[in-house]
Protein backbone atom coordinates (compact mmCIF):
# COMPACT_ATOMS: atom_id res chain seq x y z
CA UNK A 1 0.00 0.00 0.00
CA UNK A 2 2.85 2.41 0.84
CA UNK A 3 4.40 1.52 -2.51
CA UNK A 4 2.22 4.22 -3.98
CA UNK A 5 3.81 6.69 -1.53
CA UNK A 6 7.53 6.43 -2.38
CA UNK A 7 8.62 9.48 -0.34
CA UNK A 8 6.90 8.15 2.82
CA UNK A 9 8.27 4.64 2.21
CA UNK A 10 11.77 6.07 1.76
CA UNK A 11 11.57 7.95 5.07
CA UNK A 12 10.29 4.84 6.84
CA UNK A 13 13.12 2.77 5.35
CA UNK A 14 15.76 5.32 6.42
CA UNK A 15 14.37 5.54 9.96
CA UNK A 16 14.38 1.73 10.12
CA UNK A 17 18.16 1.75 9.62
CA UNK A 18 18.68 3.43 13.01
CA UNK A 19 19.74 1.12 15.87
CA UNK A 20 16.86 -0.12 17.98
CA UNK A 21 14.24 1.05 15.48
CA UNK A 22 12.08 -1.74 14.08
CA UNK A 23 9.57 -1.42 11.27
CA UNK A 24 6.65 -0.50 13.58
CA UNK A 25 8.63 2.21 15.35
CA UNK A 26 9.91 3.52 12.00
CA UNK A 27 6.34 3.80 10.75
CA UNK A 28 5.25 5.53 13.98
CA UNK A 29 8.09 8.05 13.66
CA UNK A 30 7.32 8.66 9.98
CA UNK A 31 3.65 9.36 10.78
CA UNK A 32 4.72 11.69 13.61
CA UNK A 33 6.98 13.63 11.23
CA UNK A 34 4.14 13.78 8.69
CA UNK A 35 1.97 15.56 11.28
CA UNK A 36 4.83 17.87 12.34
CA UNK A 37 5.19 21.34 10.85
CA UNK A 38 7.62 21.87 7.99
CA UNK A 39 9.63 24.27 10.19
CA UNK A 40 10.10 21.61 12.89
CA UNK A 41 11.09 18.97 10.35
CA UNK A 42 13.51 21.48 8.82
CA UNK A 43 15.02 22.17 12.24
CA UNK A 44 15.51 18.42 12.75
CA UNK A 45 17.13 18.05 9.33
CA UNK A 46 19.43 21.02 10.02
CA UNK A 47 20.42 19.61 13.41
CA UNK A 48 21.31 16.27 11.82
CA UNK A 49 23.40 17.91 9.10
CA UNK A 50 25.13 20.27 11.55
CA UNK A 51 26.00 17.37 13.86
CA UNK A 52 27.40 15.40 10.94
CA UNK A 53 29.51 18.36 9.79
CA UNK A 54 30.83 19.48 13.19
CA UNK A 55 31.01 16.54 15.58
CA UNK A 56 34.05 14.28 15.43
CA UNK A 57 36.04 12.14 17.83
CA UNK A 58 38.53 13.68 20.25
CA UNK A 59 42.09 13.09 19.05
CA UNK A 60 43.18 12.05 22.55
CA UNK A 61 40.39 10.01 24.18
CA UNK A 62 38.02 9.38 21.22
CA UNK A 63 34.96 10.83 22.96
CA UNK A 64 32.77 13.09 20.84
CA UNK A 65 34.00 16.65 20.30
CA UNK A 66 33.62 19.67 18.06
CA UNK A 67 37.29 20.64 18.41
CA UNK A 68 40.54 18.70 18.26
CA UNK A 69 40.11 17.80 21.94
CA UNK A 70 36.88 17.19 23.85
CA UNK A 71 35.98 19.40 26.82
CA UNK A 72 37.23 16.77 29.29
CA UNK A 73 40.68 16.36 27.72
CA UNK A 74 41.03 20.15 27.33
CA UNK A 75 40.06 20.87 30.94
CA UNK A 76 42.65 21.99 33.52
CA UNK A 77 40.43 20.67 36.32
CA UNK A 78 40.71 16.94 35.67
CA UNK A 79 42.97 14.53 37.57
CA UNK A 80 45.53 13.57 34.92
CA UNK A 81 46.81 10.65 37.00
CA UNK A 82 43.56 8.73 36.52
CA UNK A 83 42.35 7.14 33.30
CA UNK A 84 38.96 5.44 32.96
CA UNK A 85 38.59 3.11 29.98
CA UNK A 86 35.05 2.70 28.63
CA UNK A 87 33.48 0.90 25.68
CA UNK A 88 31.42 3.70 24.14
CA UNK A 89 30.90 7.48 24.48
CA UNK A 90 27.51 6.73 26.09
CA UNK A 91 29.32 4.92 28.95
CA UNK A 92 31.52 7.97 29.51
CA UNK A 93 28.41 10.17 29.71
CA UNK A 94 26.83 7.82 32.28
CA UNK A 95 29.91 8.07 34.51
CA UNK A 96 30.02 11.85 34.10
CA UNK A 97 26.35 12.11 35.14
CA UNK A 98 27.22 10.37 38.42
CA UNK A 99 29.70 13.15 39.39
CA UNK A 100 31.83 10.42 40.97
CA UNK A 101 34.93 10.63 38.77
CA UNK A 102 37.18 13.56 37.88
CA UNK A 103 39.94 11.93 35.84
CA UNK A 104 40.47 11.42 32.09
CA UNK A 105 38.92 8.82 29.79
CA UNK A 106 39.73 6.57 26.88
CA UNK A 107 36.88 5.31 24.66
CA UNK A 108 37.51 1.96 22.97
CA UNK A 109 34.54 2.08 20.58
CA UNK A 110 33.68 -1.55 21.19
CA UNK A 111 34.95 -4.68 22.91
CA UNK A 112 37.17 -7.58 21.97
CA UNK A 113 35.23 -10.40 20.34
CA UNK A 114 37.45 -12.92 18.52
CA UNK A 115 34.39 -14.91 17.39
CA UNK A 116 33.17 -11.79 15.56
CA UNK A 117 36.65 -11.00 14.28
CA UNK A 118 37.11 -7.94 16.55
CA UNK A 119 40.74 -7.77 17.64
CA UNK A 120 42.68 -5.04 19.54
CA UNK A 121 43.60 -3.32 16.26
CA UNK A 122 39.90 -2.93 15.44
CA UNK A 123 39.38 -0.87 18.60
CA UNK A 124 41.23 2.12 20.07
CA UNK A 125 43.57 -0.21 22.00
CA UNK A 126 46.79 0.69 20.10
CA UNK A 127 46.09 4.36 20.93
CA UNK A 128 45.50 3.37 24.58
CA UNK A 129 48.83 1.53 24.60
CA UNK A 130 50.54 4.71 23.42
CA UNK A 131 48.84 6.77 26.14
CA UNK A 132 49.87 4.26 28.82
CA UNK A 133 53.51 4.70 27.88
CA UNK A 134 53.54 8.49 27.49
CA UNK A 135 51.03 10.18 29.80
CA UNK A 136 52.18 9.15 33.30
CA UNK A 137 48.96 7.70 34.69
CA UNK A 138 48.91 6.41 38.25
CA UNK A 139 45.81 4.24 37.96
CA UNK A 140 43.73 2.82 35.15
CA UNK A 141 40.05 2.13 35.86
CA UNK A 142 38.59 -0.52 33.57
CA UNK A 143 34.91 0.35 33.12
CA UNK A 144 33.90 -2.04 30.35
CA UNK A 145 30.46 -3.60 30.70
CA UNK A 146 29.96 -6.81 32.63
CA UNK A 147 29.21 -8.92 29.54
CA UNK A 148 31.43 -11.83 28.50
CA UNK A 149 33.11 -9.60 25.89
CA UNK A 150 33.47 -6.76 28.39
CA UNK A 151 35.15 -9.08 30.90
CA UNK A 152 37.50 -10.47 28.23
CA UNK A 153 38.41 -6.92 27.22
CA UNK A 154 39.01 -5.91 30.86
CA UNK A 155 41.33 -8.90 31.40
CA UNK A 156 43.26 -8.06 28.23
CA UNK A 157 43.62 -4.41 29.27
CA UNK A 158 44.64 -5.37 32.83
CA UNK A 159 47.51 -7.39 31.36
CA UNK A 160 48.44 -4.46 29.14
CA UNK A 161 48.54 -2.21 32.21
CA UNK A 162 50.73 -4.65 34.16
CA UNK A 163 53.15 -4.84 31.22
CA UNK A 164 53.46 -1.05 31.45
CA UNK A 165 53.96 -1.10 35.23
CA UNK A 166 50.57 0.46 35.92
CA UNK A 167 47.89 -0.35 38.48
CA UNK A 168 44.51 -1.33 37.04
CA UNK A 169 41.20 -1.51 38.89
CA UNK A 170 37.78 -2.73 37.82
CA UNK A 171 34.45 -1.07 38.54
CA UNK A 172 32.63 -2.81 41.37
CA UNK A 173 29.38 -4.50 40.48
CA UNK A 174 26.72 -6.50 42.19
CA UNK A 175 23.39 -5.72 43.82
CA UNK A 176 21.73 -2.45 42.77
CA UNK A 177 20.97 0.05 45.52
CA UNK A 178 17.51 -0.47 47.02
CA UNK A 179 17.13 -4.05 45.73
CA UNK A 180 16.13 -7.03 47.85
CA UNK A 181 18.33 -10.13 47.71
CA UNK A 182 15.41 -12.42 46.92
CA UNK A 183 14.81 -10.61 43.62
CA UNK A 184 18.43 -10.72 42.39
CA UNK A 185 19.70 -13.44 40.06
CA UNK A 186 22.30 -15.90 41.36
CA UNK A 187 25.11 -14.61 39.13
CA UNK A 188 24.71 -11.05 40.42
CA UNK A 189 24.64 -12.25 44.05
CA UNK A 190 27.78 -14.32 43.40
CA UNK A 191 29.57 -11.26 41.98
CA UNK A 192 28.45 -9.17 44.95
CA UNK A 193 29.71 -11.74 47.47
CA UNK A 194 33.05 -12.29 45.73
CA UNK A 195 33.53 -8.55 45.27
CA UNK A 196 32.76 -7.67 48.90
CA UNK A 197 34.93 -5.08 50.67
CA UNK A 198 35.91 -4.45 54.27
CA UNK A 199 33.98 -1.77 56.15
Amino acid sequence: MLGSLPSFARLEAELGKLPGIGSKTAARLAFHLLRTSEAEVGALAEALLEMKRKVRFCEQCFHIAEDRLCAICASDHRDRGLLCVVEQPQDLLAIERSNSYKGLYHVLHGVLSPLDGIDPEDLKIPQLQQRLTTEGFEEIILATNFSVEGEVTALYLARLCRENGLSASRLAHGIPSGSGLEYIDAGTVQQAVSGRRTL
